[in-house]
């Protein structure tokens, strides 16, 4: 056995051993206990998130929409985390789901995204409730500063707040190697127009360098722009696709139930897939795709400038809709109605046969031109995340970490290069490159579930205060902070910290 085979088996072992009975329960009663527990908000208050996300993009006059100085914008915060998640885990990610966990990991997908968004208007609302400003004036927030502030200075737990809110920011940082887009986009344009994958890499990498180099406005506005548009074609191609293999949509709805709990059999060059491997490849995508529970679009919705943490809550619901019930269920029925998936593929390959049988030759071009667009904006969303990471870690040397952020940029795309070719010279399949990015994901989404389950009963006391405030449900507590930083004791405290760094700050440039 040479290093490359040595390497695959490593990795496969630790996806089966991390992705085990226990994680997936842990995962599963953080989702059932906040559903419930929040009395099933998300499903019995749907039209009031719609209301407030879908229809402020329809309304763009409205005020909700609108970013003030040094802040972005709901919205913007939304397209940049939508761009974050809707990304090769749509197209690629859950075509490979169903490669390896057969039919049935798509009814684990589906569960996950139907509590999902519950858990991610919870991690939003916290790290919104949390959030502060910096020296300059900016809002900034995360999942690590609700960890510290939250779990730390409210509660006062700060060593273990700190333990876990380093394991989760070096974990985190850790998924910054997987190059996750850049394989799939370089894997998706070598099958549909013969380009060589390290050259793919090389193009994108060069791409993605213009897009981060302003950092986050420019970001928000490539997102803004993209991400609406993206979103409509490629559902506009599944549904084409899956209307001309109506037929077996019946038959491939049912398996879907029937296999959630008995396994799928083999079939053609599909090798079967027991329970455990369909609820485990289901959630694990699901999560990678989606990203609740992950933590990630806290780092994003952190700057945002909303009326209440709940508000900017109710877009992390949406942004789980969109992404996971609505594109990839459409990716998941294309894959399954046209008989694909038993071919023995795995990855975008299998999305494009998919495609192709029904497009021919346009199904590539079309797989191809998608993939670029949902990696280039997840990768430049991912980009604000890993910065807002790096912010936390060093958070009281404002000019080391100035340096570190700027620096970063040049970083970035480099992970890219790196296991694109790993992958390539090993000689390996897509599902390897996938089951890095499930043992990558562990560490964030176990810190920081445990994190909003410690902090759940801030949590209801924002849902309540939300209620009572804009939906008419009980009444206002007129001594409820609802922004941490409202209590003027915190404030003051917050604010002697930005003084003292604004006079680091100063002192810098003038020397």
């Amino acid at each position: 056995m040479n290093y490359y085979e040595a390497f695959g088996e490593v990795i496969y072992w630790l996806d089966d051993v991390l992705w085990s009975k226990p994680f997936i329960i842990f995962v599963l009663l953080i989702g059932v206990y906040f559903f419930l527990g929040s009395g099933v908000f998300t499903l019995r208050h749907f039209g009031h998130i719609m209301k407030y996300t879908f229809g402020q993009v329809l309304n763009k006059s409205g005020t909700e929409t609108e970013a003030k100085k040094g802040m972005v914008s709901p919205f913007e915060a939304a397209c940049i985390a939508i761009g974050g998640c809707v990304g090769s885990g749509n197209i690629a990610g859950v075509a490979t789901a169903i490669a390896t966990g057969g039919p049935g990991a798509v009814f684990w997908l589906e569960v996950w995204a139907f509590f999902g968004m519950m858990v991610k208007c919870v991690e939003v609302s916290l790290s919104v409730h949390y959030r502060g400003k910096n020296e300059k004036g900016d809002y900034y927030s995360g999942t690590t500063y609700m960890m510290e502030k939250g779990f730390g200075r409210q509660m006062g737990h700060m060593k273990g707040a700190m333990v876990v809110a380093i394991i989760f920011a070096v974990g985190f940082i850790c998924q910054f190697l997987g190059g996750s887009q850049a394989y799939s986009i370089s894997e998706v344009l070598n099958r549909s127009f013969g380009i060589d994958m390290m050259l793919v890499t090389v193009l994108y990498s060069v791409v993605l360098y213009y897009v981060i180099w302003k950092g986050t406005p420019r970001i928000a506005k490539v997102a803004t722009r993209l991400v609406p548009f993206m979103c409509v074609i490629y559902l506009i191609g599944g549904i084409v696709l899956i209307i001309a293999n109506v037929g077996n949509v019946p038959s491939m709805i049912a398996a879907i139930f029937h296999d959630a709990f008995t396994g799928s059999a083999a079939a053609g060059g599909f090798a079967g897939a027991a329970v455990q491997q369909a609820v485990s490849k289901g959630l694990s995508r699901s999560i990678n795709s989606n990203e609740a529970g992950q933590g990630s679009s806290p780092l994003i919705h952190g700057s945002a400038n909303t009326v209440h943490p709940v508000r900017e809550g109710l877009w992390g619901a949406f942004e789980v809709f969109t992404d996971t019930i609505v594109v990839c269920t459409i990716s998941a029925i294309a894959v399954l109605c046209t008989g694909e998936w038993t071919s023995g593929t795995t990855g975008a390959t299998l999305t494009i046969e998919a495609f192709s049988s029904v497009f021919g030759r346009g199904g590539e071009v079309y797989i191809g031109v998608m993939m670029a667009l949902f990696g280039i904006t997840t990768t430049a969303g991912w980009f604000t995340y890993y910065i807002a990471v790096i912010q936390w870690l060093f958070r009281k040397q404002p000019i080391l970490r100035d340096k570190l952020c700027y620096l970063f940029k040049f970083v970035f795309p480099i992970p890219n290069l790196i296991i694109v070719w790993s992958v390539v010279k090993g000689g390996y399949s897509a599902d390897l490159f996938w089951a890095i990015v499930d043992v990558s994901l562990l560490i964030p989404v176990f810190s920081n579930l445990l994190a909003i389950f410690l902090l759940r009963n801030k949590f209801w006391e924002l849902l309540k205060d939300y209620k009572a405030r804009y939906m008419g449900i009980g009444e206002v507590d007129p001594n409820f902070y609802v922004f941490y930083e409202d209590d003027p004791k915190v404030f003051a405290e917050e604010e002697a910290v930005r003084e003292e760094l604004r006079k680091i700050d100063e002192a810098a440039h003038k020397a």
